[in-house]
């Protein structure tokens, strides 16, 4: 795949296939969501870049979305920013994301090493912290996913 699209309210978003970085990154991250997965009836992880609707007009693919198991509905959604092309997914899917009431999602910045935690709130999407270094990356709702942000970046 070296292009791939989404549609944002109608309209056709193409997006360049990321980085090396961007993919091992992207890998690790599946690894040990997956893992945090385990024995978890409930929800389920797409794979990268798996087509998410949110709505007939809107559909994107993040690099990480876990669905639950019994509506498909999408609960966390992770997108890993790639420095050349970062406004689609920092500004355009944020709101999105926003706007659909997404309960979870998480900003993965491989220029500064660190991770937003964004959790929907009845306002929106509320910024929880900005994890960097030695602090863990961890989800109430994956009680088994256990990793720092530096093992996340040492791909």
């Amino acid at each position: 795949m070296s292009n791939y699209e989404e549609m944002i309210d109608g309209r056709t978003l193409v997006r360049s296939l990321p980085r090396a970085r961007h993919e091992r990154i992207c890998a690790l991250l599946h690894e040990r969501v997956a893992t945090g997965l385990a024995g978890n009836l409930a929800a389920r992880i797409l794979s990268p870049r798996a087509a998410v609707p949110l709505s007939t007009r809107t559909m994107v693919r993040p690099d990480l979305a876990l669905v639950t198991a019994a509506t498909n509905k999408v609960w966390l959604v992770v997108e890993i920013i790639d420095s050349a092309d970062h406004r689609p997914d920092t500004v355009l899917k944020k709101g999105l994301y926003e706007e659909f009431k997404v309960p979870r999602v998480w900003m993965v910045d491989p220029r500064y090493d660190n991770v937003e935690i964004y959790q929907g709130t009845p306002y929106g999407l509320a910024l929880k912290g900005i994890l960097a270094g030695r602090e863990m990356l961890q989800e109430n709702l994956l009680p088994e996913l256990r990793m720092t942000v530096a093992e996340l970046f040492a791909v």
